[in-house]
C-alpha cells in the first residue's frame, strides 16, 4: 500500500538489468515458426512436424517395466547423487569397452548428466570464462555456440562440412590467434549437416590438441543412429584422446529416452572433476528410478537400439527418395536423425526462414531453417526423420502441392 507521503513513480518505468551474458544471446530465430506451428495446432490443423529432433517412439517395454517397479520403492524418491549412482557409471564403462574398446574408470572418468545438453553446457561453464575462446563447428547446433557465450567465452565458427578442411582451419587458427583457443568442439555425426568422419579425423585432432594445448569436447549424441553399415567412431577410442578431452553421449536417441533426460560425460578425469564440481552446486542428480531403468536399457536392449537405427534408415529412405523425386538436391546421410536439404530453385532467393514459413503456412509441414544454425546454414533446411514412413511420404506430397501451387500462380515470362 502507498501512503500519502509516497512519491509517485509512474513516469519512471522500472528496468530489470539482466546480465551481459543474457544480453549477448542473439534473437531466437525459430520463434516465428514455433509461434505459427502453435497457432495452427490450437486451430485444430494437423502439422507434420519435422522441425525438432524429438523421437516419437517409446523406449523398450523392459525399460518402462523397470521404471514402474522402481517407482514403488520409497528409497528411490530421495535426492540422488549428482554424479550418478555407482552401478549406472559402471554400466557406462562396460558399454564403452564392449562397443569401442575404451577402458574407463567409473569413479573418476564417468559422470551422469541430465541429458547431454545439460552436461555440455555446464562443462563450458566449468572450463571457460572471459577472454577464453572455443572453436565451434558450423553450421552450429545452437547450444554449442550459446553455452560458450553463457560461460562468457568467445566463439570462432569453422565450417565442418569438409572435415579435412576443418582440421586445417583449426591448425591455422591456433597458429595465428593469441591467446590460442582453449576448447575445440567436435560433433560427429554432425547436427545439423549429418557430416560424418572416420577414426583418422580424431587421430589428427588429438595431435593438434597436444601441439596447441587445447581441450576437446566431443558431442557424440547420434552415436547409435548409423546407416548402411557405417559405424560412428568414438573420440575416446583414439590413442591419447583421454589426455585432452571428454565425450558426451545420451540415451535420448538410440534408446528413445529423450524425455527421461539422461546422458553421460566420459574421459579426462580433471575435466570430469570440474563438471562434477559445477553439478554439485547446481543440481541433486537424476531421479533414481530413471537411472535404474537406464542400467536395464544398457544391459538388455542392444537389439532394441539396433532396431531403432533400422527404423530411422527406412524413414531416411522414404523422405530422401520423395524429395529427390521432386528435384531437391539431397546428400543421403550415413547417420543421425536429420536430412540436410538444399532449398531448390527458384525458392533459394527467399531465404531459409521465409521458405520454412511458407512450407508450414501453406503446406502444413514444419522444418528448421538453415539460418537458425548460423550463416553457413543459409540456403538449407534441416528435416528431422522423427515421423513414421507414411507421415513422411505425406509430408513430401504436401510440400509438392505447396510449391506446385505457387508455380501455377506465377505467370509465365513474356
Amino acid at each position: 500500500m502507498r501512503s500519502e507521503t509516497d512519491v509517485p513513480f509512474e513516469d519512471t518505468p522500472f528496468k530489470v538489468p539482466v546480465s551481459d551474458r543474457v544480453n549477448r544471446l542473439p534473437p531466437y530465430l525459430f520463434g516465428k515458426i514455433n509461434k505459427l506451428k502453435y497457432e495452427k495446432r490450437v486451430a485444430g490443423i494437423d502439422v507434420i512436424d519435422l522441425g525438432m529432433g524429438n523421437p516419437t517412439d517409446p523406449p523398450d517395454p523392459l525399460v518402462i517395466e523397470k521404471m514402474n517397479e522402481t517407482l514403488k520403492d520409497p528409497r528411490n524418491h530421495r535426492y540422488s547423487v549428482s554424479n550418478g549412482i555407482a552401478n549406472l557409471r559402471k554400466e557406462v564403462v562396460k558399454r564403452y569397452w564392449k562397443k569401442y574398446g575404451v577402458r574407463l574408470e567409473p569413479d573418476e572418468e564417468v559422470i551422469a548428466c541430465i541429458g547431454s545438453k545439460e552436461g555440455f553446457s555446464h562443462m563450458c561453464l566449468a572450463l571457460m570464462g572471459p577472454g577464453d575462446t572455443a572453436i565451434v563447428p558450423s553450421p552450429t547446433f545452437p547450444i554449442h555456440e550459446y553455452a560458450v557465450m553463457l560461460a562468457s567465452g568467445n566463439v570462432i565458427s569453422i565450417d565442418v562440412r569438409d572435415p579435412d578442411k576443418f582440421l586445417r582451419n583449426v591448425a591455422y587458427t591456433c597458429e595465428h590467434l593469441y591467446p590460442k583457443p582453449k576448447v575445440v568442439i567436435a560433433n560427429f555425426p554432425h547436427n545439423p549437416s549429418s557430416t560424418v568422419i572416420e577414426q583418422d579425423f580424431y587421430v589428427e585432432l588429438v595431435r593438434l590438441a597436444k601441439k596447441y594445448q587445447f581441450l576437446v569436447i566431443s558431442d557424440f549424441a547420434y552415436a547409435d543412429i548409423c546407416f548402411d553399415g557405417y559405424k560412428a567412431p568414438s573420440f575416446l577410442s583414439t590413442p591419447g584422446a583421454i589426455d585432452v578431452g571428454v565425450e558426451f553421449t545420451t540415451m535420448s536417441k538410440g534408446y528413445s529416452m529423450a524425455g527421461w533426460r539422461i546422458g553421460f560425460c566420459c574421459g579426462n578425469a580433471e575435466m570430469v572433476r570440474a563438471l562434477a564440481t559445477i553439478k554439485g552446486y547446481y543440481d541433486y542428480g537424476i531421479f533414481q528410478p530413471v537411472q535404474i531403468a537406464a542400467i536395464v536399457a544398457m544391459r538388455e536392449c542392444d537389439e532394441a537400439v539396433e532396431n531403432v537405427a533400422r527404423i530411422y534408415q527406412k524413414r531416411r529412405d522414404a523422405l530422401c527418395k520423395g524429395l529427390i523425386r521432386l528435384g531437391w538436391e539431397i546428400e543421403i546421410p550415413k547417420a543421425g536423425m536429420f536430412i540436410w536439404a538444399k532449398i531448390p530453385e527458384p525458392w533459394q532467393k527467399m531465404g531459409s526462414i521465409d521458405f520454412a514459413m511458407k512450407l508450414l503456412d501453406e503446406g502444413g509441414v514444419a522444418v528448421s531453417p538453415g539460418r537458425g544454425f548460423g550463416e553457413d546454414g543459409e540456403g538449407y533446411l534441416r528435416l528431422a526423420i522423427v515421423e513414421n514412413e507414411q507421415r513422411l511420404k505425406q509430408a513430401v506430397r504436401q510440400i509438392d502441392r505447396c510449391l506446385k501451387s505457387e508455380e501455377q500462380e506465377t505467370p509465365a515470362a513474356t
